[in-house]
């Protein structure tokens, strides 16, 4: 059995001792190396008031690792929508088209990708801080669809654009509506493993065919690290596990480095609830990996991967994509 297509899911990780400018061109490395091993997409996702996240102007990073690669395609893993109007992400999007035609995907999340008081200061009016995704959804399509006769508003550019349209989800909701809508359909399991196989299964269930899509498309979002032993992944994966013992704990924070162990960082508890989390991650040399990587296609019969590794060293983060490639 071959792996599907992999993809990168790069979150601009801000680790500590850099800067944004270098997280940035660490970043552009990236997806320059990604195009060269052959990886079909480089992704990149909406958060805000995330000091060890530096991808919030997410359609601004887009466009400036679009003008250093050439081909691979492009795109938001996701653009949270409800923090937007419709409109300003089609015409966004539309001008990402336009200046690389072919290469722009458009994932949307519905969650907001922050906290409270973050949503407040983004959308302005407390009236409307929970918008029915659907007709958020609905709305966007709409404008990036063909320009009726006599239409008062027209996204200029985003008409007309064609740019695929995903739905991305943690739970059973995105999945329900991506088949409905017939759209492709990328579940998290890299954070939510819980309702990974019953969403995949609802979204399955629920398919029909679209202009865009005649069969339903799985992608399976997954923390991925590959390293010459199992012993250097272990130990290059608890930088992952930091970062979800900090989320737990309300901590804010640049990406910390590696450990040798977790045991006196974490309480039992936490570690109880960080290992059921990141339960489908995967984290060895490559036989390892490849061997739970064909394990997790078998069991979701997915099309695609999006790996994510949360890797402190950029070194070791290129050479972990590599292996990756390799498989």
């Amino acid at each position: 059995m071959t792996l599907p297509p992999r993809s990168i899911l790069d979150l601009a990780p801000v680790v500590e001792g850099a800067d944004f400018s270098t997280t940035y061109a660490r970043s552009v490395s990236l997806a320059q190396h990604a195009e060269q091993w052959g990886y079909k997409r480089f992704w990149l996702a909406e958060h805000h008031n995330m000091p060890d996240i530096a991808s919030a102007a997410t359609s601004v990073l887009i466009s400036h690792i679009g003008a250093k690669t050439s081909s691979i395609r492009l795109g938001s893993g996701g653009i949270m929508l409800p923090n937007h109007a419709p409109l300003v992400i089609a015409e966004q999007f539309g001008t990402l088209e336009a200046l690389y035609p072919g290469r722009i995907d458009l994932g949307l999340g519905r969650a907001p990708g922050t906290d409270y008081p973050t949503m407040h200061a983004l959308r302005r009016d407390p009236e409307h801080m929970d918008p029915n995704f659907d007709e958020l959804l609905e709305e966007l399509q709409f404008f990036m669809g063909p320009i009726s006769p006599n239409q008062p508003v027209k996204a200029c550019p985003g008409a007309n654009s064609e740019i695929p349209l995903w739905l991305l989800g943690s739970s059973t909701y995105s999945a329900r509506l991506a088949g409905i809508k017939g759209l492709p359909f990328a579940f998290a399991s890299h954070f939510a493993p819980d309702a990974m196989m019953s969403a995949i299964q609802i979204y399955r269930d629920h398919f029909q065919p679209s202009e865009q899509l005649e069969q339903p498309y799985v992608m399976i979002g997954v923390n991925v690290i590959v390293a010459e032993t199992n012993e250097e992944a272990q130990y290059l994966g608890t930088t992952e596990k930091q970062k979800f013992l900090n989320m737990i704990r309300g901590v804010q924070g640049k990406i910390p480095p590696p450990v040798w162990s977790m045991e006196s960082l974490w309480l039992p508890h936490e570690k109880q609830q960080i290992e059921k989390q990141l339960r489908e991650s995967i984290h060895g040399d490559p036989e390892t990996v490849r061997r739970r990587l064909l394990d997790l296609v078998e069991r979701t019969q997915a099309n695609e991967i999006m790996a994510n590794a949360l890797i402190f060293d950029q070194e070791k983060k290129l050479r972990s994509y590599e292996l990756l490639a390799g498989l």
